[in-house]
């Protein structure tokens, strides 16, 4: 270096250290010893093999050197002109920068000489001009950078250089990457992600790289460096950069494969979020069907493998988002249910099993109010100062329910059960049946096989399936010692129907009351079969022979009481369905008679009544009345005429009405608003009917029924309703329908107490559960009944137990004044004055109770009027 002053004068020289990485320190040395020559010509570096660093030095600028009571300051060389030096030694002073040796400039490079009475003075930080701060400050060049991004367009491209250098050396050595590198580097990622949209063409290939680092090396990167490239990809997503089906594409493969739990949770939150955001506009259907076929293919590549579990557990949530809802979604689960894993295969089963429940409960969830009280927050606005940060709140709230409203008035969607989105459920039964049941190399355990064994049940009921062999399978299990066997039981129930042949049936129910029903047999076991039982005759009551069933009637004289109700249970079904098989004792007085006025006939096997909407002549019935109630009031006769003028005028009046009541809060009744119009007590008449004492009263009911089949009119078969082939059932009249159903079971369960009831929409439903849903499954707590009161003698506290189980909608008892408090307070209001004073301290209010005792009469109506007077114009602040 050049210098200008004399040898003697002090130099200062800095120096910086570069260190070379252990895996490329080889390759350098050979290449620094093989060029000596040439690093020597370099006068300013210096490489330490023991250390494996390189020095580079540079002469410090403008320091300033206390010496003898003055201030000297060096000049751009870092000369400075002193020429008394005591010592030789070298002092060094350690700064942000590095260290700066005090130097005598020899013929040795690396001679020292300090001076004893002179001290560097550290300078103040020097002031950096506006480029140099954004160089050095990542996030305010990204917040210029979004404001003017042509200005910045080279500070941007030598962020993105440094980006490029640090992942080449990180895709180049990985595992042996410095914390400072990789903090460097994901610093850069976080920076060039937020604004790579301002700069397409020159970050182009950023995503993609992003991309291979995450695929290639996510088992070995840093936690907070993979968190930060997958929230950098996504970012991407939101900046639509890359689309969903790449960064779904990119994310799944490594769900599937990295050991990371964290990874894991972030990666599936990532995927579910994104394909919310998706479908929230409108389906994305394009979407869809590629996410979906990646999950089938996950599937149906290695049945095997644990890796489907995730593509279960993700169609699960999405179906009950109701994000995928369509047959393509219940061909994966399906595809689940027949894997060879047992994790899989038991989410397979249990969305079938349960996955609609799960829905309606999220429907029900989201639909709850989110507690927005828009009275309260105007109430606050209102009383409190007036601030833009609360009318920004109110304005928000009001927004937040508007939208709520608007979503709630929207029309309902269409969902489907899963169980009849099966393209072939016949197939798929008789597969799950052979495949996981009666395959003895099946390792699923008993409560797993209880689950397959509820699905293939649930399937042939809901679908009426012919799996003959399936029944047989249950004869090794109905025995009392069996684990878990009102599940068999109920298993058993559900699975049969009306074309389930009646002979195979026979057996099962016979091996029933062998083993369960019987004098030996506990309380319990015998109401647990009798049930069982029944639900099969329910739903097949050629299942059931003479002898058996009049056995098994005659212990509705039993003692427990589980088992008399069970036993009762079971005759009122056939005094339904089969009186004839009955003793005339058992028969009561409407089976008998129906058998002698012919109304009731004999069941025959694959007998399939015609279908329609159930309770749809309720409705044709209420529309008439309603029909002559209008003309009614308008002074016309109840039937119409026979002027065709008038009848095309009175249906275009009826037709407009019915297009303009489309809505269900258009024509909603007086009568609906929670509370169901019940038979008056007029109507009302009580039998004289008493299961106990039906020998007694032979001879009475044979003279009964003599004299009744005598007066009863001449009946005819009623004919089919035709409203739903003639008229366009609008939703107003869906929800009368469920209006007149309801009304029409409470009737029938009065009737079903021993009250007889006249009324007409009483004997369209019969009296059996045979009508239950068949979307509903049967659980063994229904097989099971009322075992527990069997159990014996229970005492009070098992009572109070048992009856609060069936008060948990009920509020806790609480006062009208505690009431009142604590709903104000749910209001945001405060307490009154006198609330306040009523807890005020005693102490506190002894002096003014003092005081007011010793006021004289003057003062006293002075007091008094001026309460008058503050009332009057609506105290202190007058707020009237």
């Amino acid at each position: 270096m050049a210098y200008r002053l004399h040898n003697d004068s002090i130099k200062l020289i800095g120096f910086k250290k570069i260190e070379i990485p252990q895996p490329e320190r080889g390759e350098f040395e050979d290449h620094y010893f093989g060029n000596h020559a040439e690093w020597k010509k370099m006068d300013s570096t210096y490489y330490d093999p023991s250390t494996g660093t390189i020095r580079i030095y540079f002469p410090v600028e403008a320091a300033l050197v206390e010496h003898n009571g003055r201030l000297i300051e060096a000049n751009h060389l870092g000369e400075l002109d002193m020429e008394q030096v005591d010592s030789d030694p070298t002092r060094l002073l350690r700064t942000e920068k590095g260290n700066y040796p005090l130097r005598r400039q020899t013929g040795s490079k690396f001679g020292h000489l300090r001076e004893e009475n002179s001290k560097i003075v550290a300078m103040p930080k020097r002031k950096l001009g506006a480029l140099e701060k954004v160089d050095a400050d990542l996030p305010n060049l990204q917040h210029k950078i979004r404001r003017d991004p042509t200005s910045y367009t080279e500070d941007f491209r030598a962020q993105y250089y440094q980006y490029e250098n640090h992942r080449e050396i990180f895709m180049a050595a990985p595992t042996s990457a410095t914390d400072t590198g990789i903090l460097s580097l994901r610093d850069l990622i976080d920076f060039v992600s937020h604004v790579a949209d301002c700069y397409p063409e020159i970050s182009k290939s950023f995503p993609q790289e992003l991309i291979d680092i995450l695929t290639l090396h996510h088992t070995i990167l840093e936690p907070e460096l993979r968190e930060k490239i997958v929230g950098s990809l996504v970012l991407l997503r939101k900046k639509n950069i890359i689309d969903s089906t790449t960064l779904l594409q990119t994310f799944f493969p490594v769900l599937t494969s990295t050991p990371s739990k964290n990874l894991r949770t972030l990666l599936f939150g990532k995927i579910l979020s994104d394909l919310r955001t998706s479908n929230s506009k409108a389906t994305n259907h394009k979407l869809n069907r590629t996410i979906q076929t990646v999950l089938y293919n996950l599937l149906t590549g290695d049945r095997t493998s644990s890796k489907g579990l995730w593509a279960v557990k993700l169609t699960r949530e999405l179906w009950r988002r109701q994000l995928w809802t369509d047959a393509k979604t219940v061909e994966i689960m399906k595809e689940a249910a027949l894997a060879e894993n047992e994790k899989v295969i038991v989410g397979g089963v249990r969305f079938f099993l349960g996955g609609d429940k799960e829905r309606e409960e999220f429907e029900e969830d989201s639909s709850d109010d989110d507690g927005i009280d828009v009275s309260k927050i105007r109430h606050q606005v209102g009383i409190n100062k007036k601030r833009k940060k609360a009318s920004k709140a109110l304005s928000k709230a009001t927004t937040a329910v508007k939208r709520k409203e608007k979503k709630r008035n929207q029309p309902h969607p269409l969902n489907f059960s899963a169980l009849h989105l099966l393209h072939d459920p016949q197939g798929f039964a008789e597969v799950l049946f052979s495949k996981h049941l009666q395959n003895p190399k099946s390792r699923l355990n008993l409560e797993q096989k209880l689950l397959v064994l509820q699905l293939v049940s649930r399937l042939i009921g809901l679908h009426k399936l012919t799996v003959l062999s399936f029944y047989s399978y249950f004869l090794k299990y109905l025995t009392p010692r069996q684990p878990s066997v009102t599940t068999f039981l109920a298993c058993l129930a559900q699975s049969v129907h009306s074309l389930v042949p009646p002979d195979i049936l026979e057996s099962l129910i016979q091996k029933i009351a062998n083993e369960f029903v019987s004098e030996a047999a506990a309380a319990e076991v015998a109401s647990s079969g009798l049930n069982a039982i029944r639900e099969i005759c329910v739903r097949q009551p050629l299942a059931m022979n003479d002898t058996l069933l009049q056995d098994l009637v005659m212990y509705k004289k039993s003692k427990d009481k589980g088992v008399m109700m069970a036993a009762k249970g079971l005759l009122g079904l056939y005094r339904e369905v089969g009186a004839d098989m009955l003793k005339k004792r058992d028969r009561g007085k409407e089976a008998a008679l129906g058998l002698r006025s012919g109304q009731r006939k004999q069941q025959v096997f694959g007998d399939i009544p015609a279908g329609e909407i159930e309770g749809l002549d309720l409705l044709e019935k209420w529309k008439k009345e309603e029909r002559q109630r209008k003309r009614l009031e308008k002074g016309l006769p109840e039937e119409r005429s026979d002027n065709e003028g008038e009848e095309q005028e009175e249906g275009e009046e009826e037709e407009e009405e019915e297009w303009g009541a489309w809505d269900i809060e258009a024509d909603i009744s007086d009568d609906s608003g929670g509370w169901i119009d019940v038979e008056s007590d007029k109507e009302i008449e009580i039998s004289d009917e008493d299961e106990e004492s039906v020998e007694k009263k032979r001879v009475k009911l044979d003279v009964d029924l003599e004299n009744k089949e005598n007066d009863a009119p001449n009946t005819t078969e009623t004919k089919p309703s035709n409203l739903a082939t003639t008229r366009i059932l609008t939703p107003a009249d869906f929800a009368k329908l469920q209006e007149l159903r309801a009304q029409a079971a409470v009737n029938l369960h009065l009737q079903k107490k021993g009250h007889k009831i006249h009324h007409p929409t009483a004997q369209s439903i019969p009296l059996t559960n045979s009508h239950r849903h068949m979307d509903d499954p049967l659980t063994a707590a229904e097989i099971e009944g009322l075992a527990s009161l069997s159990k014996g003698r229970t005492s009070r506290e098992e009572k109070i137990a048992a009856q609060d189980e069936y008060k948990t909608d009920r509020a806790e008892h609480k006062s009208k004044a505690a009431r009142k408090k604590e709903r104000k307070t749910d209001e945001g209001k405060s307490t009154t004055n006198k609330e306040k004073a009523r807890k005020k301290n005693f102490l506190m209010t002894l002096g003014k109770a003092k005081q007011k005792g010793k006021r004289s009469l003057v003062e006293t109506r002075k007091v008094l009027k001026a309460h008058s007077e503050r009332g009057k114009r609506g105290g202190k602040r007058g707020n009237r």
